[in-house]
């Protein structure tokens, strides 16, 4: 059992899907740790419906869901800063409301497009044997970003992350700090749709964040503290997934809440 279990690390398929598995959901819980202590952490799940549009929208002109969703997704994402700036939207409504429109335009286009197929169903529920090599180093190249972006501004995150107000008269530009934090929330959903689907990417953004402010101490601890507990229930629910032939982001999920508990 134990060499069944570590079969993962022999083949290439399952190699690009750990290594892009690893990147993403470590970006995701390094930047879920800033959306949950701001109480906005459900725009992660807001944007990983979205990712159904985007995916509906790439097997109707037979381009790749990835390249589709991206902009699909950060345009929605800018969406709800708008609602929440412009109108008298609060910030979960506005979630809901984008989550909402994104998922049903997606089941409508399947409809119109002759109903789901196995390409649709995969980035629903997540599969490893579809993640190719340029999206590893897409995944790469976001965990790079989404690390630098946090290290530069780590000051200014932490004060518009514990107090907005304080933030914006000490000259900090928070809407474009934000928007920069959301583009890279985009990113990071959006590529880690392979490995967990649309269904439960939100999962990669809020339970290792939420673990971590259990045990950690200090804004940066907490983040490193996420991006550990991310980094091995991907690890070791990619294995276990493997092993015994079973849903790779529903086995990731679960391993995270066990953490948390």
């Amino acid at each position: 059992m134990t060499g069944r279990f570590f079969d993962l690390f022999t083949y290439d398929f399952a190699l690009r899907g750990l290594i892009a598995g690893l990147c993403a959901g470590v970006a995701c819980s390094a930047l879920g740790v800033i959306l949950v202590l701001r109480r906005i952490s459900l725009i992660g799940d807001g944007l990983s419906h979205v990712t159904f549009l985007g995916a509906v929208i790439a097997v109707m002109m037979g381009a790749s869901p990835i390249y589709v969703s991206l902009p699909v997704v950060m345009a929605s994402s800018l969406l709800i800063f708008k609602l929440m700036e412009k109108t008298r939207v609060y910030g979960d409504a506005a979630i809901g409301m984008v989550s909402a429109g994104g998922l049903a335009g997606g089941i409508l286009l399947a409809g119109l497009g002759g109903g789901f197929n196995a390409d649709i169903f995969g980035f629903l529920f997540g599969n490893i044997l579809s993640v190719k090599a340029g999206e590893v180093w897409l995944s790469v190249i976001l965990l790079v970003l989404t690390l630098g972006f946090i290290g530069l501004k780590h000051r200014e995150l932490t004060s518009v992350t514990f107090d907005e107000d304080f933030a914006k008269t000490s000259g900090v530009d928070t809407a474009k700090l934000s928007v920069a934090m959301v583009m890279a929330v985009s990113a990071a959903v959006v590529l880690a749709i392979k490995i967990s689907g649309a269904m439960l990417t939100s999962a990669l953004v809020i339970i290792p964040a939420v673990t971590a402010i259990q045990i950690g101490r200090g804004f940066g601890n907490v983040i490193a503290t996420a991006c550990v507990v991310s980094a091995v229930s991907i690890i070791f629910g990619l294995s276990v997934s493997f092993a015994f032939n079973l849903p790779s982001g529903a086995a990731i999920v679960l391993l995270n809440i066990l953490f948390f508990l």
